[in-house]
């Protein structure tokens, strides 16, 4: 568990140092990016998935358009949430609007870069 948390803390740094000096994604790029990892076959359902899905938002959502970037927090806020060991129900169904609207936010977005 130490070493677990001690990867994530790391891995963490090193997102917020990377974040700092990588340059605002387009929308298209941002958009690009994220549909490769949706259509990767780890974006499953499971709580494991879930938590996969969220650590690979993270990189684009810190340099995404800023158009795209509330939107990918909403989802990672969500992800986050649904992958506890035991979610907080009340939060997850206040996080599920945003989550909602961020999955129709990036359906306009997205499918208008094509």
């Amino acid at each position: 568990m130490k070493k677990t948390l001690s990867v994530l803390i790391a891995a963490g740094t090193l997102l917020g140092a990377a974040a700092c000096s990588a340059p605002q994604m387009t929308s298209e790029e941002t958009c690009s990016r994220v549909k490769a990892i949706t259509t990767s076959p780890t974006s499953n359902a499971d709580k494991f998935g879930m938590t996969r899905l969220a650590n690979q938002i993270r990189p684009i959502q810190a340099t995404a358009s800023e158009e795209l970037q509330d939107p990918l927090q909403s989802i990672v806020d969500y992800l986050d949430e649904s992958a506890k060991k035991e979610p907080d129900t009340a939060k997850l169904d206040e996080l599920k609007a945003g989550y909602t609207a961020a999955g129709q936010k990036l359906s306009q977005t997205c499918g208008a870069a094509q």
